[in-house]
């Protein structure tokens, strides 16, 4: 029993062999993203499957918009793993205090905010967008009752990066298993039986994430051994949320960017018609599974750097940034490998339509390289956002997003102009996503180089 209570507790990533500590983080980490992209996908296979093609057509042309909304999400997110994990480290239990009750405190002003403005801003932007007439009044919908169940998919995201903070990667992936089962099961529920169509998947997808915050809080209150969480560490304090959103702020403009880049490109699929976007949705679902390796090393490194700053051994940083990064490249090669192999099969289970198939498998086809230099870029990142330097990714996220991907994406789609494709070629988007991501990868391992973030580290900070 007191093992398995071990598996559960916050883990010291200070101490022991870098590679075997990063990757015992990360493979809980690695089942918690691909459950979290169940989520986004089992909405995707039962609309598209009991409602049809246009109906997951929504779903994916919604996903631009609700990503531009949750970057205040993403920048407390990333800023309380941060400082968690660097307090943790550091052994220093008021500091790791405040900060959690701070993130508390902020991700239930972010979450009135969304719930205010979601709404009001969600039809303007869906005009702007071009979003067909077919399944405007559907993205419409699931949009908004997204936006007012805000606060579930808020908390399980924040406190759950402050669980990953305190090396407990493996509660944060049980809740959010529970909670993926429940997704899929109100989805049938709603889809299938109730027949309530794209809004019962908005629906019962933030029912599902309004049960694993939840369980997240249950589960931090009783962690009374390492920090205290009392009504005092709620209050707003001007030095812990300044330093929270000092570290957060880059990484939450880096999401917004991207997020705007996504909707300008969204805006040139649209125009490609309703079969190439409900293409892109295809693809972009098996391109969320695709990244998890990535995003979980690079999670991984954000932890496992924080915490080693915070207790000043900068060469296991350096050993650990070698360790993982090989790992990532590894299991992202055999990722691809398969992807490549078995695609069809994947898409398969997305639509019956064939032309539908083998349009989402040639794009997927497009884009299967650009894995492999993703994950230098996510591991390097994360070593560097660790370290306290968040605002060279957020610039590297910039340049690649806006100066080179959505130029690049138009570029073609003007020079590919004929009769059989007025608007250009559908592939337009997707090599600029590759674009995009093999460069990144390159001006990543540059200023990595650079050492910059060696320097950044928060609790060296004079207070």
């Amino acid at each position: 029993m007191t093992k398995f209570k071990e598996l559960f507790a916050p883990k010291d990533l200070t101490e022991g062999t870098p590679w075997k500590r990063i990757t015992e983080f990360a493979i809980p980490m690695l089942i918690g993203n691909i459950a979290q992209q169940f989520y986004n996908t089992a909405d995707s296979i039962i609309v598209g499957k009991y409602v049809g093609d246009f109906a997951l057509a929504a779903v994916g042309s919604a996903a631009p918009i609700l990503n531009l909304l949750l970057v205040l999400f993403v920048g407390i997110s990333v800023g309380a793993g941060i400082m968690v994990a660097q307090y943790f480290g550091a052994k220093d239990r008021e500091k790791l205090s405040h900060t959690i009750g701070i993130c508390i405190s902020l991700t239930a002003i972010a979450s009135i905010a969304i719930m205010i403005i979601g709404p009001i801003v969600t039809r303007p932007l869906l005009n702007f967008l071009n979003t067909p007439d077919t399944i405007i009044d559907w993205c419409a919908d699931y949009l908004i009752i997204y936006f007012v169940g805000i606060a579930g998919f808020a908390y399980y995201n924040i406190l759950s990066g402050v669980l990953r903070g305190l090396g407990d990667s493996l509660s944060a992936l049980i809740f959010l298993l529970a909670s993926t089962i429940i997704n899929v099961i109100l989805d049938i529920l709603f889809v299938a039986k109730l027949n309530m169509g794209v809004p019962g998947v908005a629906l019962a997808t933030i029912i599902a994430q309004g049960i694993s915050a939840v369980l997240c809080i249950i589960k931090l209150i009783k962690m009374k051994s390492n920090f205290e969480l009392k009504w005092k560490m709620l209050k707003l304090n001007k030095e812990y949320s300044y330093r929270l959103i000092k570290l957060g702020l880059p990484s939450g403009l880096t999401q917004a960017i991207f997020s705007l880049a996504m909707i300008v490109v969204q805006s040139l699929t649209n125009s490609f018609g309703e079969l190439v976007i409900a293409c892109n949705v295809i693809v972009m679902r098996v391109d969320g599974f695709a990244m998890m390796p990535n995003f979980s090393f690079g999670s991984a490194m954000t932890t496992y750097t924080g915490q080693n700053i915070g207790a000043k051994k900068i060469d296991r940083v350096e050993k650990g940034t070698k360790d993982g990064t090989m790992i990532a490249v590894g299991v992202s090669t055999m990722i691809t490998i398969l992807i490549l192999i078995f695609g069809r099969y994947l898409m398969a289970v997305f639509t019956d339509t064939i032309e539908l198939i083998d349009l989402s498998m040639h794009m997927m086809r497009i884009l299967a390289v650009g894995y492999i230099a993703m994950a230098v870029t996510q591991s390097l990142s994360g070593v560097m956002r660790g370290a306290g330097d968040t605002m060279t990714p957020m610039w590297i996220s910039l340049i690649t997003t806006v100066v080179i991907r959505v130029p690049v994406a138009y570029s073609i789609a003007y020079l590919t102009r004929s009769a059989a494709y007025p608007t250009g070629r559908p592939e337009a988007t997707f090599i600029s996503l590759l674009v995009s991501w093999t460069m990144g990868a390159i001006i990543t391992t540059i200023y990595f180089k650079k050492g910059k973030w060696r320097t950044k580290g928060l609790v060296n900070e004079s207070h």
